[in-house]
This record gives C-alpha cells, structure tokens and sequence, in this order.
C-alpha cells in the first residue's frame, strides 16, 4: 500500500467555507474516492491555511486517473478551485504534488 501526502494551501478568507463543504462532501464524490482506490483519505487544516492531505492507496497515479475519469470529480475540482492559492491554472487534484516519505515507524530496516 502507497502512503500519500500532500500540501495546498486554502485562502484565507474562505477558511470556514472551506471547512462547511468539507462536513457535507457530496456522496457520490465519497463513492467515486473509494472506487477509485482512496484508502484512508484524510485532510488536516491549520489555521493559516496550510491543508495537508493523507490517503492511502495500491498506485496513486491509477487513483488520480480514475478520479478524473469521473463526471463528479470533474464538477467537484471546478466548485473547489477558487479556494486555493497558487494554483497556477490547474485543478486542485492535478496540484496534489506527493512528498517523499523519509521516515515510517513501521517500515522495516
């Protein structure tokens, strides 16, 4: 199992919004994650903005690419774009950059 986390960074200003949608994600958007192999998928918000997400799955890029095969992914990345910075013209999921793992508790040495 792939371990995955990732940084954006959630504006300001639409902090509290950010947090409302997030306490009522649409079903089908949860059906569509765990389809596509989304284990595990966690966000954490810190007050200044900076989301972390973590999710486990089998290949992550598999994972993304049956989430963007998806008509509900499609409108849920459109409806969620404006509240991030530096996006740089793509959607949220395509600026998911994962970071390197450097240290697991479980991982054997």
């Amino acid at each position: 199992m792939q371990r995955v986390c990732f940084l954006l960074k959630v504006r300001q200003e639409r902090l509290e919004e950010y947090r409302e949608r997030h306490a009522a994600v649409w079903p089908e958007m949860l059906a569509a994650l765990s389809a596509a192999g989304w284990h595990n998928y966690s966000l954490f918000l810190r007050e200044d903005g900076l989301l972390v997400g973590y999710l486990e799955t089998e290949d992550f890029a598999a994972a993304q690419a049956a989430m963007a095969a998806t008509d509900v992914n499609t409108r849920w990345q459109a409806d969620m774009a404006g509240f991030f910075e530096a996006l740089d013209g793509a959607k949220p999921d395509e600026a998911m950059k994962p970071l390197t793992e450097i240290f697991h508790l479980d991982r054997p040495r």
